[in-house]
């Protein structure tokens, strides 16, 4: 394991921090031998514009010393994102555990008590660094992979799209002509190609919201985002004899929101309300206030809820019991991006069901003080 270590660590990049010269020379000489780099630093001050410059794969942090002592220049490391995984071993003269608890809760990853054992405090380095590449391998795996998978679904959207638009024009040519069975293959094949687009569509959605979702809040009339999506999805409920029926405030609530993220919030709702509604039902969608915040909601006449569904139902790749009542394509995927969008927004979803009782989702998002 020493000689994986070793060549797995070498070369890496160390900042020592120790107040006395003749600590930071003691350091540097012994782990310098191995082929570490050694970035020195005097007090906490110049440790932290070098953390920032240098770029250290690991940092040996003297407790105390004037100015900022270990503990402060810890905890200023770890408020920076960037910096949140760097490995912190602390070193101290003081074999005391209340010095040892500070240490930890300020974020340092180890502990090594002066004067050390020189094997152990190599064995402790090279672990730590091992463990940090280790990460930071994973991480990139992770990104490649991400960035694969979204090419690929990009791509296979591209030619599904093409394939579902030659599906419509050969099923309307054998429509035309009166050949059955060429037109239901031509309908087959647009229906799968159908689920395959919404499938892709919400799937790169997710990977976004996995990797963090970054959305960019403004001061929006919930009234015109509600009327918006009745008016985009009044056609796919009229194939389906549903009714939609809207509520609105005559002062309408603004609310603080990403246009985009909100857009995609009351598609979703709104477009699950009618694929899981009956032939015939009705859709009420309105607005009410809720203190703070300003809720919007969802209301249909479907076939509702379990518990066991509504204990899952916000995980990906989920199937609940509910069918949808006219063949459309359902992934799984769907309310748990929903989930993340609005929380990433401030807000709060939920949803009210039984089953047998239809089901209502109510997005609660913050008041706005400015009009949009």
């Amino acid at each position: 394991m020493d000689t994986f270590q070793t060549r797995l660590t070498s070369g890496a990049r160390l900042l020592v921090v120790d107040d006395q010269p003749a600590n930071i020379r003691a350091l540097g000489g012994l782990l310098g031998k191995l082929g570490f780099e050694i970035i020195p630093a005097l007090d906490g001050d110049q440790a932290l514009k070098r953390v920032g410059i240098c770029r250290p794969d690991l940092i040996l942090l003297d407790v105390l010393m004037d100015g900022l002592d270990g503990f402060e220049v810890c905890r200023r490391i770890r408020s920076e994102p960037e910096w949140a995984d760097l490995p912190i071993i602390f070193l101290s003269a003081a074999d005391d555990k209340e010095f040892t608890l500070r240490a930890f809760e300020a974020g340092g990853t180890d502990y090594v008590t002066k004067p050390f054992n020189r094997a152990e405090l190599v064995s402790r380095v090279r672990t730590q660094l091992a463990l940090k590449f280790a990460r930071d391998r994973m991480k990139q795996l992770a990104e490649d992979k991400d960035e694969l998978l979204g090419i690929l679904a990009h791509d296979c959207n591209n030619h599904v799209g093409g394939i579902r638009m030659t599906a419509q024009l050969i099923r309307d040519r054998a429509q035309a002509s009166g050949d059955l069975r060429l037109q239901q293959m031509a309908e087959s094949i647009e229906q799968a190609s159908g689920l395959m687009l919404v499938f892709m569509k919400e799937f790169l959605a997710n990977a976004a919201a996995e990797h963090g979702l970054v959305t960019d809040s403004k001061s929006l009339s919930l009234n015109k985002a509600l009327a918006g999506v009745v008016q985009r999805h009044q056609e796919s409920a009229r194939r389906k004899q549903l009714t939609l029926r809207l509520d609105l405030p005559d002062l309408s609530p603004t609310v603080l929101a990403d246009p985009a993220a909100l857009d995609q919030v009351l598609d979703n709702l709104l477009s699950n309300a009618i694929k899981f509604s009956p032939l015939g039902k009705l859709i009420s969608l309105g607005i009410r206030d809720a203190g703070p915040k300003a809720e919007c909601y969802v209301q249909d006449q479907g076939p509702g809820f379990s518990e066991t569904d509504k204990a899952q139902m916000f995980r990906r790749y989920t199937r609940l019991s509910a069918r949808p009542t006219g063949g459309e394509p359902s992934t799984g995927l769907g309310l748990s991006i929903v989930k993340k969008l609005v929380e990433s927004m401030g807000g709060h979803l939920e949803c009210v069901s039984s089953r047998g009782e239809g089901a209502t989702f109510s997005v609660r998002l913050p008041k706005a003080t400015e009009k949009p």
